[in-house]
C-alpha cells in the first residue's frame, strides 16, 4: 500500500528475504559472528555468544534427558537473567515450546496458564517456588527445574550480594548442576518451522479469560528480523548459518541506530513478555548487542549503568521514563553516546519526550504491536526528524496496515478517518491455542488480523491509536484487562454485577477503578470487596478503588456507559497513586 511507504526510513528494506530457520539460529548466528563479544551482562556475571550458545546446548540436552521432546511445552517462571536466556534458546533447541509465565500472576492465573498451555515442565526462581508450587498438584507438571540468581555471583564476590542460595525444594531440580551434568549435544530435533510453535503467549481478553498465542518459529524469526533491520538498516543475507546483512549501495552502518556487533543496551522490559521476548532479547542479540540486564527497574542502578557500561540504547514504557528524568542523578549522567531510545505501550507525553531529546543526540522511536501479530506492527523510523507526536509509526517490512469500519472490516476508511485497525503479514500468528472460535473472529480467511484497537493514518502512512475498541487498561506497559477483573468481582456471593474502568495517571499509565452493584439485601463492605478481588490477581493489576452503587449505569440496550464511569474515575482521589 502505497500511503505506507511515503516517509520510509533511508536505507531500511521494505521487504525482508526471511531465513526458514527455527528461532534459535539467532543465537547461532550471533555467536558464529561474535563469539568473544558478551551477549549478557548481569550483576557483574558477564556470559559471551560462544558460552550462551553452548550453555544452551548443554540445557536442550538436559531437557532431552528428562523426556522432554518435540511439541512439549515449557514454562518459565522467571525474572530476566542469564537462566532466562539460557533456558529459552535451549528449550527451543530441544524441539520444546516456551511458556513465558509472569512471576507477578497471582496462584489462580498461575494454575490457569499451566493447566491450559498443558505445560509438563515447569522452570521456576527460587524466590517464588513457595508460592508456584501451591499450585503443582492442579497441572500436569511433572519436571520440576530450579533456578537461583545467587549462582549469578562469583564465589569470592557472593558474600556481599544480596541474595544467598538455600536448599531447594524436595523433588526440584538445580538449574546449574544441570548444566554441568549435560554435554553441550543437543537433540536432533527436525522443525517445520512454518507449523510448529515456538511459543504460547498468553494474553487477556474481552471473555475475561486469557488465551494463549500460538507463535511459530517462522513467526518469531520474521518478527525479529523486521525489528533489528529497522534499526540496522539493510537486507538480510544468510549464508552458513549466519543471519548478515547487506546494505543498500551508498548506505553504511554508522548511518543506523544499531551498528552490528558494537551497541549496548540496558534491559529492563520482561523477557517473560512478548515485547520483551522480541523487542529486547531475539532482536537484540540478532544484532549483536550487549544486553546489560536488570531483573527489575531501579533508577539509580539504571542511571548509574548508563556510563558504567557506555550504554548506546535503551527502552520500555514510558512510565519507566518518568522516575529516570526525575531522579537527582538524571542532570549528571552522561548520555552522549546513546543512540536510541524505544518506547511502547502508551504514547511518550510531549514535556518527557523534550526532556529525553534534551539529554542525547540519538532518536526516539515510538512502536505499536500486539501479541496476536507476535510483538511489532509499527515503529517510528529511526530518524531524528522523523518523529511525530502521538504516533506510533510506519508498519515495518513486509506489514499491510488498514482502517476499517468498527462493524464491517471489509469496509476501509480514508485516511484522516478513524477505524478499527487491521493488520496483515508474515509475522501474524496461527491464532489461539486450542480455541478456534475466538481465532476465527480476529484472524480472517484473507490474512487480515482484527485489532480490536481503534486508529487512523495520516498521508505520510503514519499510524495514530485513537482509542480501544477493547476496554483493556495499560499499567506499567502492562495489559489489564476490566472483564477479568470484574469476573473475580462477580464471582463473590454479594456482587450482582461489577464494571472496572481505568484511571489516568501519567506516572504509570491508567489505574482500575471498580463500581460494583450489590445483590438486592446482601451485605458487603468495599473494603471486604476490594481484598477478595486483590487476593485473586497479580499485583499490577489490582483494583486501586472500590466503589459500591445503587446500579451501574446502562444504556437501554443494557450495555455499560463505560465513558461515564472513566468521568467519574478521572475525579477521584487514589491514595498512593503518585508513587505506584
Amino acid at each position: 500500500m502505497e500511503k505506507n511507504f511515503r516517509c520510509w526510513p533511508r536505507g531500511v528494506a521494505r521487504n525482508l528475504d526471511y531465513p526458514e530457520v527455527p528461532v534459535f539460529q539467532i543465537l547461532r548466528s550471533s555467536a558464529l559472528q561474535w563469539p568473544e563479544r558478551n551477549a549478557i551482562i548481569f550483576a557483574g556475571m558477564e556470559v559471551t555468544y560462544r558460552e550462551l550458545d553452548l550453555l544452551s546446548d548443554r540445557f536442550a540436552a538436559a531437557l532431552a534427558g528428562l523426556g522432554v521432546k518435540k511439541g512439549d511445552r515449557v514454562a518459565l517462571h522467571l525474572l530476566n537473567s542469564p537462566q532466562f536466556a539460557i533456558a529459552y534458546y535451549g528449550l527451543l533447541k530441544a524441539g520444546a515450546v516456551f511458556v513465558p509465565v509472569s512471576p507477578l500472576l497471582s496462584e489462580r492465573e498461575l494454575a490457569f496458564q499451566l493447566r491450559d498451555a498443558g505445560a509438563e515442565t515447569f522452570i521456576g526462581l527460587d524466590l517464588f517456588w513457595e508460592t508456584s508450587s501451591r499450585v503443582f498438584g492442579q497441572t500436569d507438571v511433572r519436571n520440576f527445574i530450579e533456578v537461583s540468581l545467587a549462582d549469578c555471583y562469583p564465589p569470592v564476590s557472593a558474600p556481599v550480594k544480596p541474595l544467598r542460595k538455600g536448599p531447594f525444594a524436595e523433588g526440584a531440580l538445580d538449574f546449574t548442576a544441570l548444566l554441568v551434568e549435560y554435554p553441550p549435544e543437543p537433540p536432533a530435533v527436525e522443525l517445520d518451522v512454518k507449523e510448529d510453535l515456538a511459543h504460547i503467549s498468553y494474553t487477556g481478553g474481552t471473555t475475561g479469560t486469557p488465551k494463549g498465542i500460538m507463535v511459530t518459529h517462522y513467526n518469531a524469526l520474521v518478527n525479529s528480523c523486521q525489528l533489528s533491520y529497522w534499526f540496522t538498516g539493510g537486507k538480510i543475507r544468510y549464508r552458513d548459518g549466519i543471519i548478515g546483512i547487506e546494505f543498500e549501495e551508498g548506505d553504511e552502518e554508522a548511518n543506523h541506530p544499531f551498528r552490528r556487533g558494537k551497541e549496548v543496551s540496558l534491559v529492563v522490559p520482561p523477557w517473560f513478555h512478548a515485547m520483551g521476548a522480541f523487542g529486547y532479547l531475539n532482536m537484540q542479540l540478532l544484532a549483536g548487542n550487549t544486553l546489560v540486564v536488570f531483573p527489575r527497574f531501579d533508577p539509580t542502578e539504571f542511571l548509574q549503568a548508563v556510563n558504567k557500561y557506555r550504554v548506546t540504547c535503551f527502552g520500555g514504557a514510558p512510565q519507566l521514563f518518568v522516575p529516570m528524568v526525575e531522579h537527582h542523578l538524571y542532570p549528571g549522567t552522561d548520555m552522549s553516546e546513546i543512540r536510541l531510545v524505544a518506547s511502547g505501550g502508551a504514547p511518550i507525553p510531549l514535556d518527557l519526550m523534550r526532556k529525553l531529546l534534551e539529554k542525547f543526540p540519538g532518536v526516539i522511536c515510538e512502536a505499536y504491536g500486539l501479541s496476536e501479530a507476535t510483538a511489532i506492527v509499527t515503529i517510528t523510523p529511526p530518524e531524528r526528524g522523523a518523529l511525530k507526536v502521538g504516533s506510533v509509526g510506519l508498519p515495518v517490512a513486509d506489514t499491510e496496515v488498514k482502517i476499517v469500519d468498527p462493524d464491517d472490516y471489509g469496509s476501509e476508511r480514508g485516511l484522516g478517518e478513524v477505524g478499527e485497525i487491521c493488520v496483515r503479514g508474515p509475522q501474524l500468528t496461527k491464532g489461539f491455542w486450542n480455541n478456534p472460535a475466538e481465532t476465527a473472529t480476529m484472524f480472517k480467511e484473507d490474512g487480515w488480523l482484527l485489532t480490536g484497537d481503534i486508529g487512523r493514518m495520516d498521508e505520510d502512512g503514519y499510524l495514530y491509536i485513537v482509542d480501544r475498541k477493547k476496554d483493556m487498561l495499560i499499567y506499567k506497559g502492562y495489559n489489564v484487562y476490566p472483564r477479568e477483573l470484574e469476573e473475580v468481582l462477580n464471582d463473590h456471593p454479594a456482587v450482582a454485577q461489577s464494571a472496572v474502568v481505568g484511571k489516568k495517571e501519567e506516572r504509570v499509565g491508567e489505574l482500575p477503578v471498580a463500581f460494583v452493584q450489590l445483590v438486592p439485601g446482601a451485605q458487603a463492605t468495599e473494603e471486604e470487596l476490594l481484598d477478595y478481588a486483590n487476593a485473586r490477581l497479580a499485583a499490577y493489576k489490582r483494583i486501586r478503588v472500590l466503589r459500591i452503587v445503587p446500579a451501574i449505569p446502562a444504556s437501554q440496550a443494557g450495555k455499560v456507559l463505560r465513558r461515564e464511569l472513566r468521568e467519574l474515575a478521572q475525579s477521584m482521589d487514589i491514595p498512593g497513586e503518585k508513587g505506584d
